[in-house]
C-alpha cells in the first residue's frame, strides 16, 4: 500500500532507527509499502523513516525494475570524497551541493534474516548514505557545510530552488552605466555653465556642438542601460520585481535631467 512521504516541515516520527530484531509479517509489510510508495512516486529509494516508521530499514529500486532491501544496514568503511548536488523528497523540488564519501562498505540482513554485505560507489554510494541519514534521524542539513547551509535557508524561505546566484545583490554591473551617465551629466552642466560667460559665437557654436554629442552619447548609454539591467534582473530571481521599479525610475530621471540640460543649452548657446 503506498505510504504518505514525510516532509519539511513535518519532523521524522522518531529520532534513531530501531533495528529489526524479529521479521514477521509487520516488517514484510513495511518492505512491500515502501515498494509501493516508490513507484507511485517514482523514486529510486526509500527509507522506513520516510514514511512514518521507526524501523531501520531502507529499499532501493534496481535499474531493472526489482528491489533491494537492506534491513538493520551499517556503515562499515569508507573511501574518498565526491561532492554531488542532491536532492531529497524531505525538501520537495530542492537541492543542495554535498560532499560524501565516494566509495562505501555497508552490511545489512535481507528479509530471512541473513547476513549480507554490500560495496558501492558513485552515485549508488550517494544514495545509500542519504538514505542512511534517515535511520539516525538525519536530513541532508547535517551534511552542508556552512556556505551551503547558508544558501539551502534561503532556497527555505523563498520556497524554490533558488542558488545563491540569484539571491539579490546589492551591486549591479549595470551601476558602472549609471556612473557614466552621471559622468556625461556633469560635463553636459559644466559645458553650460562655462558657456555663461563665452561670448564669442564661433566657441558657441562648437560648445553647442559637444552638447548634442555628450547628450546623444547619454541618451545611448541610458538606453544601454535600461535594457541591460532587465537583462541583469532576470538572472535574480528572487528581487526582480523590486529591481523593475528601480531601473524604469533611475533611467526617467537621467532622461529628464538630460532634456532639463539641452533646453538651457538651446537657449543659452
Amino acid at each position: 500500500m503506498v505510504q504518505e512521504i514525510i516532509t519539511y516541515p513535518m519532523a521524522p516520527s522518531a529520532q534513531y532507527g530501531t533495528d529489526v530484531r524479529v521479521f514477521n509479517e509487520e516488517v514484510f509489510l513495511l518492505l512491500d509499502d515502501l515498494k509501493d510508495t516508490i513507484n507511485e512516486n517514482n523514486l529510486d529509494a526509500l527509507a522506513a523513516f520516510q514514511v512514518g516508521s521507526y524501523y531501520n530499514i531502507v529499499v532501493i529500486k534496481e535499474e531493472d525494475g526489482s528491489f533491494l532491501e537492506l534491513i538493520n544496514p551499517r556503515l562499515i568503511s569508507t573511501k574518498d570524497k565526491i561532492t554531488t548536488i542532491e536532492t531529497t523528497s524531505y525538501f520537495p523540488n530542492l537541492s543542495a551541493e554535498i560532499t560524501r564519501h565516494d566509495s562505501i562498505s555497508i552490511v545489512y540482513q535481507d528479509r530471512y534474516a541473513m547476513n549480507h554485505s554490500l560495496k558501492a560507489s558513485a552515485e549508488r554510494s550517494v544514495l545509500i548514505q542519504r538514505k542512511l541519514d534517515y535511520n539516525f534521524g538525519a536530513t541532508f542539513l547535517s551534511k552542508l557545510s556552512k556556505k551551503e547551509k547558508a544558501k539551502f535557508e534561503k532556497k527555505l524561505e523563498f520556497g524554490s530552488d533558488i542558488t545563491i546566484s540569484e539571491s539579490c545583490p546589492t551591486t549591479f554591473k549595470r551601476d558602472y552605466l549609471v556612473k557614466i551617465s552621471k559622468v556625461l551629466l556633469i560635463l553636459m552642466l559644466v559645458l553650460l555653465v562655462v558657456s555663461l560667460f563665452v561670448s564669442d559665437k564661433a566657441i558657441l557654436s562648437g560648445m553647442w556642438n559637444t552638447q548634442i554629442g555628450l547628450s546623444i552619447a547619454a541618451l545611448l548609454t541610458n538606453i544601454t542601460y535600461f535594457f541591460y539591467a532587465h537583462y541583469e534582473a532576470k538572472q535574480y530571481t528572487s528581487c526582480v520585481s523590486c529591481q523593475s521599479g528601480n531601473i524604469i525610475g533611475t533611467t526617467l530621471v537621467a532622461f529628464v535631467k538630460i532634456s532639463v540640460i539641452m533646453i538651457a543649452s538651446y537657449f543659452l548657446l
